[in-house]
C-alpha cells in the first residue's frame, strides 16, 4: 500500500513550530510521509498564527497560491490559532480549505483526514484541558536543538492578547513527562533544550514549580544547555533565579517581555507589573547569573500611548540596555479588550511609524555598542546550521545567545566551537576557531 504524503508549512511562534512536529508524529504513525513541498502532497495543512493581523492576512495570501498547486484530491486544511480563533468562518469564505483544526484537536487529524477525502469539511476547535500530547512522538525538523512545551494556554489576559482565546486557559504539564521526553531527545543526539510555554516560568503541576523543572531537566544525563521561552516578569521568583544561577546547563540568557517602560501604559495592557518592577526582576536576575543577557519584546502604539509614555520607554531601553528587542507595532484583535478602548485613544499610523523607527534606531544603537565590546571574547558557540549567505559560512549561537557567523563546512552542524569574535554587523558576528572541534558528549 502507497503511504500518503503531508506537507506541513509553519507560521509564528516557536509553540507552533512545535505543533507542527506533533502533527507529524501523530500522523507519521498512521501511515504518512512528510515532504518538503507541497506540489504533489496528499495532505496540505497551513499551520497558523493569531497574534496579529498582518499575519493573517499572509495565510489567507497564501492559501490562495496553494489551492492553484494542489493536486486533484488532496485535502487542504488550516490549523493552529487563526484556525481556533476564525473557526467555521475559514470554511465559509474560502470553498477549497476542507478542515479548520485548533490546537487542541492534532490527535483528530487522521480521522478528519478520511473523512475530508469523503468529501467532508470539518472544525475541530474544542479545547482539551488534559491534552499534552504525551503519547505522541513528534518528527523534529531540527537536529541540533529540541523544542519541548511544558505549558500550554495563557491565564494573564493581557488586554492586547489573542493568545487566551486561542490557546486556552494555562495548564502545565507533568515535570516526570517532560524529563521523560528530555532523555529521549538526549539519546537521539540533541544536547540543547528550549522549554517552551505562554508565561513558562508560572509553571506548576499540581506539586512542582518552574525552580523544580529546570533543577529536574538541567540535571538529564548529557545535556548540555537548557534555554525556556517566554517567562513573565512577575514569576521570577527568588527559587526560580536561584535554580537558573545554580544549573550549570541552564543558558545566559533571559527573554524577558517588557511592551513598555511605562507603568501607565503598562496598566492599560494589564501586565501586571509597574515600571520599577521590572527593573527589580532585571536587577535580580543580573545579580545572579554573570554575563546574562537580555532581549525583549516592545509594542508601540498601544491605545492611548501619550509622547511622554513613549519616551519612558525608550529611557528604560536606555537603562536597561538589551542585548536586542522584538519590536511590534499594535495590532487590534477581534475580540480583546484593546478593542473596546475609546476610539479617541487610537494613535494615527504616522505618529506610530515615527515612534516604531525612533524605538528600532535606539535598540539596535545600544546593542551595537554592546556587541563592539564584545569583540575579542571567546565564546562556545553551537553550530546550528548553513548560514543563509552560504559560501562555506555555518551559524551558531553561543550560551548567550548571540549568532556567530563562522567560515567552515556544513559538516560542522551540530559541533560545539571555541570561537574569537572578530566583527560585528551590529547584530550578528563574526568569528574564527580558536581550537580543535569537539564532537557532543555521549549521552548517559
Amino acid at each position: 500500500m502507497t503511504r500518503r504524503t503531508v506537507y506541513i508549512e509553519t507560521y509564528g511562534c516557536q509553540m507552533n513550530v512545535s505543533d507542527s512536529e506533533l502533527m507529524y508524529g501523530a500522523l507519521a504513525r498512521e501511515g504518512y510521509d512528510a515532504v518538503d513541498h507541497p506540489i504533489g502532497a496528499d495532505v496540505v495543512l497551513v499551520n497558523t498564527c493569531a497574534i496579529r493581523e498582518n499575519a493573517e492576512q499572509r495565510v489567507i495570501g497564501r492559501l490562495g497560491e496553494l489551492r492553484r498547486d494542489l493536486k486533484v484530491g488532496a485535502v487542504l486544511g488550516v490549523t493552529g490559532c487563526m484556525a481556533q480563533r476564525l473557526g467555521p468562518r475559514l470554511l465559509e469564505t474560502d470553498t477549497r480549505v476542507q478542515l479548520v483544526v485548533g490546537p487542541d484537536a492534532y490527535r483528530m487529524l487522521p480521522s478528519l483526514l478520511d473523512g475530508a477525502r469523503q468529501g467532508e469539511r470539518r472544525v475541530a476547535t474544542d479545547f482539551d484541558l488534559e491534552e499534552h500530547y504525551e503519547d505522541v512522538t513528534a518528527r523534529r525538523f531540527d537536529g541540533v536543538k529540541a523544542w519541548i512545551p511544558v505549558q500550554r494556554g495563557c491565564d494573564y489576559r493581557c488586554t492586547y492578547c489573542i493568545v487566551p482565546t486561542t490557546r486556552g486557559p494555562e495548564r502545565s504539564r507533568r515535570l516526570a513527562d517532560v524529563v521523560r521526553e528530555t532523555e529521549a531527545v538526549v539519546s537521539q543526539g540533541i544536547h540543547e533544550v528550549i522549554l517552551l510555554g505562554q508565561t513558562v516560568n508560572s509553571y506548576h503541576d499540581g506539586t512542582h514549580d518552574f525552580a523544580d523543572l529546570l533543577r529536574a531537566v538541567g540535571a538529564v544525563p548529557g545535556l548540555r544547555r537548557l534555554r525556556y521561552t517566554s517567562p513573565h516578569p512577575n514569576d521570577f521568583s527568588d527559587r526560580v533565579i536561584a535554580a537558573m544561577a545554580e544549573t550549570p546547563t541552564v543558558c545566559e540568557h533571559v527573554h524577558l517581555p517588557m511592551q513598555s517602560g511605562s507603568t501607565s501604559m503598562l496598566k492599560r495592557m494589564l501586565r501586571r507589573y509597574t515600571r520599577e518592577e521590572y527593573l527589580d526582576a532585571v536587577a535580580r536576575l543580573r545579580a545572579a547569573i554573570p554575563g546574562l543577557t537580555l532581549t525583549t519584546d516592545i509594542i508601540v502604539g498601544f491605545p492611548g500611548e501619550t509622547d511622554a509614555e513613549f519616551e519612558e520607554t525608550l529611557s528604560l531601553c536606555r537603562e536597561v540596555r538589551f542585548d536586542d528587542a522584538f519590536t511590534f507595532k499594535f495590532s487590534a484583535r477581534e475580540g480583546t479588550p484593546a478593542t473596546r478602548m475609546p476610539p479617541e485613544w487610537t494613535i494615527s499610523p504616522a505618529v506610530m511609524d515615527a515612534r516604531y523607527d525612533a524605538l528600532v534606531a535606539t535598540v539596535r544603537g545600544i546593542a551595537r555598542e554592546r556587541n563592539l565590546a564584545r569583540l575579542g571574547d571567546r565564546l562556545e558557540v553551537l553550530i546550528e546550521k548553513e548560514a543563509r549567505k552560504g559560501g562555506e559560512l555555518v551559524q551558531g549561537r553561543s550560551r548567550d545567545f548571540k549568532t556567530v557567523l563562522v567560515a567552515g563546512p556544513t559538516s560542522w552542524i551540530g559541533r560545539y566551537l571555541t570561537v574569537e569574535l572578530t566583527g560585528t554587523s551590529g547584530a550578528t558576528f563574526t568569528g574564527t576557531p580558536v581550537e580543535e572541534r569537539r564532537p557532543l558528549p555521549m549521552a548517559g
